[in-house]
């Protein structure tokens, strides 16, 4: 078999979903040098690939110029017109799908990710539930790539090394002193953020540690004003949100010593730069195979199971099961407080 030599990545959404790619992607471009590859997803995302050699990133304008069936054929077109010789589709949904046929028409080779639906359908339904830990997302990349011609290990990738803070960033945060936490409060879906009394209780204890420094990350304007009411209340806190751009907040991020997220994106980021990740999971679970990569165990703070035997209950948690409404409420405020201080080696009580 002979392996391709321009490679069409295909993975749109969500952030943390395309995070996942970054460890995969730097481990494919290190061992496979010659290898050039594209990657299709939202211009959003391109500051995640910077860093990584060999790797252009192509616009996915789906609600634009590649909206619909006219605009997926358009944007085959221009994808093909890149020379692209095979396409790992990390995505597989409706999209990708109908690119595939369009791409196999032009005699191109097309692997997917396999989602595992089943294993994922038996981990979160109610009864006869079979609770075992699932395949990595990371390591799902992986066999599609190795389905390609590229075999890869995960263990023996780097992971991304920590960005220089520029004036601007520098502006904003100052030089650095002290311990950098980094919370991500908020989650796609509001049934996985920890709630907002119990986030204050966590942001009251931490005013007690000296020289630490908190940014709050979040985004869109409810987020924003909730984290800039925060900021007023907790004199060490500094919401970021609609402070940096993208690109920005990830040279932050991986300054950080430590960031506290949710099952969401920020973890991913955090992870890619080798920052411990503290993870708050309510109605998922790690076992779904979406833990912050190479994070320990440990890290994980999980809803009492004997109370919730349901969880995960879905692999999004986006539905909440009736009596499910307060799963979160079972991680107290301070063991949150407890495991920030022992990740960040800090001694106060």
């Amino acid at each position: 078999m002979v392996r391709p030599r321009h490679i069409l990545v295909i993975r749109l959404s969500a952030m943390g979903d395309v995070a996942m790619t970054v460890p995969v992607l730097k481990a494919l471009t290190e061992k496979y040098p010659d290898v050039k590859i594209t990657v299709l997803t939202r211009r959003f995302f391109a500051p995640l690939f910077t860093s990584l050699n060999n790797i252009q990133v192509f616009e996915a304008d789906v609600k634009g110029r590649h909206k619909g069936i006219t605009g997926l054929r358009r944007l085959s077109s221009e994808l093909i017109d890149l020379e692209i010789d095979a396409v790992a589709d990390l995505h597989n949904v409706l999209r990708s799908n109908f690119l595939k046929v369009l791409f196999k028409l032009k005699g191109l080779p097309v692997k997917q990710l396999d989602k595992g639906r089943k294993e994922k359908k038996a981990l979160t339904r109610h009864n006869n539930k079979i609770f075992k830990q699932l395949k990595a997302t990371p390591q799902r990349y992986v066999e599609v790539f190795e389905k390609l011609g590229f075999p890869l290990n995960l263990e023996e990738v780097s992971l991304l090394p920590k960005q220089q803070l520029n004036a601007r960033i520098k502006e904003f945060t100052g030089e650095k002193t002290g311990k950098w936490l980094g919370i991500a409060p908020f989650a796609q879906h509001a049934p996985k953020a920890y709630p907002e009394d119990l986030m204050k209780e966590v942001l009251q204890e931490l005013q007690k540690v000296e020289n630490l420094r908190v940014f709050l990350f979040g985004g869109g304007k409810e987020e924003a004003a909730k984290l800039a009411a925060w900021q007023r209340e907790f004199a060490n806190c500094s919401s970021v949100a609609a402070k940096l751009d993208f690109e920005e907040e990830l040279v932050l991020i991986s300054n950080l010593d430590a960031m506290v997220a949710m099952d969401s994106g920020n973890g991913h980021l955090a992870a890619n730069f080798d920052i411990p990740v503290i993870t708050l999971w309510g109605l998922t679970h790690p076992y779904t195979g979406f833990a912050p990569f190479r994070q320990p165990a440990s890290n994980f703070l999980i809803p009492d199971l004997k109370k919730y035997p349901a969880i995960p209950t879905s692999i999004y948690g986006k539905d909440v099961p009736q009596g499910y409404e307060n799963v979160m409420r079972s991680i107290p405020s301070q063991s949150v407080v407890q495991k920030i201080k022992e990740v960040l080696h800090l001694n106060y009580s």
